[in-house]
Formats: structure tokens, C-alpha cells, sequence
């Protein structure tokens, strides 16, 4: 097997809880999160090889170099190779694709990584502003409304073409919501229901375009991470752990122009690219998984997401909603954890958060009541920016 072939699995992984976590900074959430995915794969930071943490940042925490602030997790892992990644929402994916890169190209066969951001801090305008870096500034910047003015516009775009759609963008925040109820990881564990978020009050005011306060993903502190190894490493190591290792099926990333200006905002084409090349990776259809956890940074994108996927037709996103496809009990269940809109979305964490709840949902670990029954495939879809990069992964156990 050359290096290019080889199958790199998931050895252990961490997950913080997600929220306004004033007692952690940004160092306590990378050490913490480091220092629990060691103790669950059994291994501590002599046997580590490498390191990559994912940090979007850009301006919410002044201690930046965030690869620096890894090795306080351990003694041992001083003079090992450390690096941060940034790719927008995705940075966390692309931090666990550059340690699948580490470990395929021989530099290393156990691999940190780590997924981290520290947000409540900064305050709400700013914050607006920030994740407008994720945009194009140039032709996005003045959009009212920061970031959530995007998928704004994204939404107004969608509705002009296919029709309102509002009823089913607040049946995905209300199905989100429920599901967070049974994840002890999120930020916000409350069952709002339908009625709630299908209205507009002052406590669920229109915060961008057609665009509900439930309809957006929430500011949130957190880490998340994942201990990655070679096959033959991963087996090694959860022999002894008791740990189910957990094998990439298929990990493909896809990127889109920048400027919505150079493509149609009403369809998400780079995210349907990389499913379809995610499948044919791992020689699946769509129907062969067991669940999905998918990008909900906003109501609108996890609706379109169910087209990019191919549950439904281009268009017709809301009749996977209506007629209960993307519940726990339905066709293909998606973010039974309550996705980035009950979870939370600290932005470095939420790629390693994802791959974390997917390897727990395929081993049978995951907490009571969020767990998918006889879940052996799972799917997982992290984008950056405006569906800008595109992250998907496939995982099952190791031998499924």
C-alpha cells in the first residue's frame, strides 16, 4: 500500500460543552479538548507525531498562534510539529484534512488534532463584522444585517425562484432544537417548537432579510478533537483502549468562487460537488447512510444542503422537511445532535465537533437520546464561507 492509499482512522476524540463559556479562554478550550482526546485513545503526548488546530479567529481573541498554545496540553508534545489551519466555518475540517495529508505522506502516524474558538467575548456588532471575512468583502462587505445579511440576500434569492419558504425553514429550527435537547454538548437545549419559530416577536425578531433569529446559528465558545492514526496504528491503539475506531470512508473538499457575483446564490454547487465525489469516493449512494450532520449556520443553507446531497431535487428542499425525511425517525436523519443552530458554532471547533459526533453516532456512543439506532455509515458536511470550501466526509467503523 503506497502512502497515498493509506487509510487513516479516527483513535479517539473530545468534545467540550459549547456556550458563553466565560470561565474558559481560548488556551483552557485547546487544552482541555487536547488532554481528553489523548486520555480516550490511551495515548499522551509522547506518542503524538504531529499536531494541527483549527482557529478561524480573525480578530476574536488577541492570543492568536494558536499552535503554540497546544503543547500546554502535555509535557510530551514539546518539539513536535505544530500548525494552525484557517478555512472559514470549515477550519476544522481543513484541520483534519491536513492531518490525514501528515499521516498519508509518512511524516507521522498519530496525529492531534484540534478545533477551537473563543466568540462571547467579543461584542455582537463586532461579531457581525468579523465573520464577514468569510465573505467577499469587496462586493459583500456593506451588506446589512454582517454575515447573516449574506445568507439574507441567499434566502430572498431562493424564495424569488422557488417560493416562500419560511414554514419550512422554521420546521428545521424547531426539528434542530429538539434534537439539541438530547445533545449534553449544546449551547441551547430548549424544544422551541414550530409556532415559535415560524413567528416573528421580540423574541424572535427578523435579523436579516426573510431571516428569523431562529433561523441563525448561535455566537458560542468551544473545542473539539480527534486523535487520527494509520490503520494499522488506530488498531494498535484501541486494542488497548477499548475504543471502536472509526475509519474515513471517503474526506473530499471542493472549493467554490468567493464572489456570489460568479455563481447562483440559489444553488449550492461546490456543496453538491463534493457529495457526489464523496460517495463516488466511498462507493455509496446517498441512501447508505444512516445519518447526516450537515452545515445549519443558517435554517436557509441546511434546506439546501438537503438538495446538494441529492435528497431531493434542486429546488425542493422543503418537502424533506415537511414530510419528516431529516427527522430522528425518518428517511436519512440530519443533525440529530441539533446541528450548529442548537449546538452552537464556535467556528474553529465546528468541523472536529461534527466528525466527533458522527464517530460517536457510528461506534453507538453517542448520549442517550441522540443516538441513531444501528447507525453504521454517517455522513458529514462543513462548509466554509458561503458554501465557498466544501468538506465532506463519510465514516464507519474500522471492518464495517
Amino acid at each position: 500500500m503506497s502512502a497515498t492509499d493509506t487509510r487513516v482512522c479516527i483513535a479517539g476524540w473530545a468534545h467540550t460543552p459549547f456556550g458563553k463559556l466565560d470561565a474558559l479562554d481560548l488556551e483552557a478550550l485547546i487544552v482541555q479538548a487536547a488532554r481528553d482526546a489523548m486520555a480516550h485513545a490511551g495515548i499522551d503526548g509522547a506518542q503524538v507525531d504531529g499536531i494541527f488546530v483549527g482557529l478561524f479567529n480573525n480578530g476574536f481573541s488577541a492570543q492568536d498562534f494558536a499552535a503554540g498554545l497546544a503543547l500546554q496540553a502535555d509535557p510530551g508534545l514539546r518539539f513536535k510539529p505544530a500548525t494552525r489551519v484557517e478555512n472559514a466555518c470549515a477550519t476544522g475540517s481543513a484541520a483534519i484534512h491536513a492531518a490525514q495529508d501528515f499521516i498519508r505522506a509518512g511524516r507521522g502516524r498519530v496525529v492531534l488534532v484540534i478545533g477551537a474558538e473563543q466568540m462571547s467575548r467579543t461584542a455582537g456588532d463586532k461579531v457581525g463584522d468579523l465573520l464577514l471575512g468569510a465573505s467577499y468583502r469587496r462586493e459583500e462587505g456593506n451588506i446589512p444585517g454582517g454575515f447573516a445579511g449574506v445568507f439574507g440576500q441567499i434566502a430572498q434569492a431562493y424564495f424569488a425562484k422557488n417560493g416562500d419558504q419560511m414554514d419550512a425553514l422554521a420546521m428545521i429550527a424547531a426539528k434542530n432544537h429538539r434534537n439539541g435537547c438530547a445533545n449534553p454538548y449544546a449551547q441551547m437545549r430548549r424544544d422551541f417548537g414550530f409556532e415559535f419559530c415560524n413567528s416573528v416577536s421580540d423574541k424572535n425578531p427578523l435579523v436579516a432579510g426573510p431571516l428569523r433569529r431562529t433561523d441563525c446559528s448561535l455566537v458560542s465558545d468551544g473545542a473539539a478533537a480527534l486523535v487520527l492514526a494509520d490503520e494499522m496504528m488506530a488498531r494498535e491503539l484501541t486494542a488497548a483502549s477499548g475504543v471502536v475506531p472509526v475509519a474515513f470512508r471517503a474526506a473530499v473538499q471542493v472549493n467554490e468562487f468567493l464572489p456570489l457575483s460568479r455563481r447562483d446564490p440559489t444553488v449550492l454547487e461546490g456543496a453538491a460537488e463534493a457529495w457526489r465525489r464523496a460517495l463516488v469516493e466511498a462507493k455509496l449512494t446517498l441512501d447508505d447512510l444512516h445519518l447526516v450532520e450537515t452545515h445549519d449556520c443558517f435554517t436557509i443553507a441546511e434546506m439546501m444542503e438537503y438538495e446538494a446531497m441529492g435528497l431531493t431535487a434542486p429546488g425542493d428542499g422543503a418537502r424533506a422537511i415537511r414530510e419528516g425525511w431529516t427527522e430522528k425517525g425518518g428517511r436519512l436523519p440530519v443533525n440529530p445532535s441539533g446541528g450548529l443552530k442548537a449546538k452552537g458554532h464556535p467556528i474553529g471547533a465546528t468541523g472536529v465537533s461534527m466528525h466527533v459526533l458522527a464517530a460517536m453516532q457510528v461506534t453507538g456512543t453517542a448520549p442517550e437520546g441522540m443516538q441513531i439506532p444501528n447507525a453504521v455509515r454517517a455522513g458529514v458536511f462543513n462548509m466554509g464561507g458561503a458554501a465557498v470550501a466544501n468538506y465532506a466526509s463519510i465514516l464507519e467503523p474500522l471492518g464495517a
